[in-house]
């Protein structure tokens, strides 16, 4: 299971360190070409909202197998895309398929027995954060030697390989509950509407992914001009996504203050460590050292942020999980959906200052989030 959401979660990240070499071919602008990455988001989105309540109708493995062909699907048009609207839908499409990998999360807790649910759990959710971190190292390199289409269409490969070991791995497993999806919707709405803490981790949680995703989808246009000038930029952004790494695997160690202070103290360092990294790219951003220094600075506060919020919602409604991972990733997605967008319309208008300036803005909105659900009260600890 890790691995499999390792894989599916690759997919929606391939597409960052190639937006150079698919604006050339496609002769698009910077900020159309960072609304493909916009609309895998969106897709992702969107397909938590629809697809992965689902998990508590139909049976999980089945549901898995259809959202894995339909990944295939999505990467081959996205291989042999003859135009740009092809190209968007099918990135669209297979956002939307790649949420998938939260069906499988709670899948893998639903088998697991209670003494090592805590465990496996931590195992899944490392391979889906492991996916995010490589697939660009994985992109950026093999498109800068193969081409962008051939990235998407070893990607379908896998993805085929995966439903086959999917299929025979997994065991078949039916919900105890039948609900319509109505039903589902509507008790997923609820617990949106009755709880503040899962609004503001939400909230929170975009925002993060909002600043990460307009750097991220920028990048490759950073060090393919001044005062890089990088002969493979697809390349050098994918082998950003390994110094990412080091923030980012950093983050567990950060665990022990959550148990000390609660989660709602270490959504707060998050907050103030992603504005830093910001801070520094701005600042320091046009020297390797600064820029490798702030994306680890920043990849480390995100996914503090990310694993704190979790945290938080879990301890709403144990019965809930799913459907509060719903509400936490539908909101997350479309907060990395508008920083795509947003940070290639500043990167066009006004450089590396404005993508970073996105960034900034962001994290001091989040600081100001905190702070007033903060002094709201009744779960200061949360």
């Amino acid at each position: 299971m890790s691995v499999t959401v390792a894989v599916v979660v690759a997919n929606i990240y391939f597409i960052q360190p190639l937006l150079r070499m698919i604006a050339e071919n496609f002769g698009l602008t910077v900020a159309k070409a960072g609304s493909l990455a916009m609309l895998s988001q969106v897709g992702t989105a969107l397909g938590m909202l629809f697809f992965v309540p689902l998990g508590d109708k139909f049976e999980r493995r089945s549901l898995i197998l259809v959202l894995l062909l339909g990944a295939v699907g999505a990467l081959v048009l996205m291989a042999l895309a003859p135009n740009v609207i092809c190209l968007a839908v099918a990135a669209f499409f297979l956002g939307a398929f790649c949420a998938n990998v939260h069906v499988v999360v709670p899948f893998a807790a639903h088998l697991a027995a209670p003494e090592q649910r805590g465990r496996v759990v931590g195992m899944v959710v490392s391979g889906i954060l492991m996916g995010v971190l490589l697939a660009r190292t994985f992109s950026g390199t093999l498109g800068a030697w193969l081409g962008w289409r051939a990235v998407y269409g070893l990607a379908a490969g896998a993805m085929l390989l995966l439903g086959a070991v999917v299929r025979v791995r997994l065991p078949e497993d039916r919900p105890e509950t039948v609900l319509t999806w109505r039903e589902l919707m509507l008790s997923t709405l609820m617990l949106a509407k009755r709880h503040a803490l899962l609004r503001e981790s939400a909230l929170l949680g975009a925002l993060l992914f909002a600043g990460f995703s307009a750097f991220w989808t920028t990048l490759v246009f950073f060090l393919a001009g001044s005062p890089y000038h990088f002969p493979n930029p697809s390349a050098a952004a994918g082998l950003f996504g390994l110094v990412g790494a080091v923030g980012a695997l950093a983050a567990p160690t950060i665990g022990h203050l959550a148990h000390k202070h609660g989660p709602r103290y270490t959504v707060s360092v998050a907050l103030w460590t992603t504005l830093a990294g910001f801070v520094c790219m701005g600042l320091f951003g046009r020297h390797l050292a600064g820029l490798i220094a702030g994306v680890i600075i920043m990849d480390l506060g995100v996914q503090i942020g990310h694993v704190s919020n979790q945290t938080r919602i879990y301890s709403i409604d144990p019965a809930a999980r799913s459907r509060l991972n719903t509400v936490y990733m539908f909101v997350y997605f479309v907060g990395g959906g508008l920083g795509s967008l947003i940070g290639a319309a500043m990167w066009h208008a006004a450089g590396w200052w404005g993508v970073c300036g996105v960034g900034c803005v962001v994290m001091l909105l989040a600081l100001a989030v905190e702070f007033l659900h903060g002094r709201a009260g009744g779960d200061s600890n949360q």
